[in-house]
């Protein structure tokens, strides 16, 4: 067998990582004023990239299904029980980052190859929205205000910066988010085609709301946003 230095391997697996997730479409994480908005171009009505994790913290990711539908999993089971043997207000955004980083990062040096995903946590509190970035090497950041991942990032982040305003509502977040999206494309994103949830905090005790096909038409027509958004608070299985 032919030696490969060890900065070698690591480069191939995290080139092998990139290129699964790029294949991706992009998800776009936004703040708005009562919370964050995630949007992600989705045809699927049955496969999320958008999920409740617990009752203030949500979930969003790019890459390969089964594997982040793994560790979407995982993350709500350990939410389960911390919340179960201890308080649910012990579940935090930040404890279950670190927990996805620790796994994407044991992955990313193990002898099998390496996780092809990408992901956002976030966490909703009474004043603040935490969210929390984890590359597939297990990398991990503070975002604030927006984020894009997977996809082609560059030209949705950079039209994605120049949309964002802090205090938006949730209207202007959502067009925003569409914008950023559709530049990535260089076409319009079909707005029957996207995915849209997020933590809103003047819910009740779970913050995850997620915006039906019509109320997403009907804010990108009309740029009303002043409603609740509370059409549908699908969570965690």
């Amino acid at each position: 067998m032919p030696y490969v230095s060890p900065e070698q391997m690591m480069k191939d697996r995290a080139d092998f990582a990139r290129k699964g997730i790029s294949r991706g479409k992009s998800v776009v994480a936004i703040e708005f004023d009562r919370g964050v908005l995630f949007v992600a171009e989705n045809p699927s009505t049955t496969l999320h990239k958008i999920s409740e994790i617990y009752d203030r913290v949500a979930f969003a990711a790019v890459g390969k299904y089964n594997e982040f539908e793994l560790l979407r999993r995982q993350g709500i089971r350990l939410a389960d029980i911390t919340g179960y043997q201890y308080a649910r207000e012990d579940v935090t955004g930040r404890s279950l980052a670190n927990a996805y980083a620790n796994s994407l990062g044991s992955a990313f040096t193990e002898p099998s190859k390496p996780f092809e995903v990408e992901l956002l946590v976030a966490e909703v509190t009474p004043d603040a929205v935490d969210l929390y970035h984890i590359l597939y090497d297990g990398s991990i950041s503070d975002e604030s205000g927006h984020v894009v991942i997977g996809g082609t990032t560059e030209p949705v982040n950079r039209q994605l910066a120049d949309r964002y305003a802090p205090g938006m509502d949730l209207g202007a977040a959502l067009r925003a988010a569409h914008a950023a999206l559709s530049s990535g494309e260089d076409r319009a994103v079909d707005p029957r085609r996207l995915e849209v949830a997020g933590l809103d905090r003047d819910r009740g005790r779970r913050k995850f709301f997620r915006l039906e096909t019509e109320r997403v038409v009907e804010l990108l027509d009309t740029g009303d946003g002043t409603g609740s958004a509370d059409e549908s608070g699908q969570g965690a299985s």
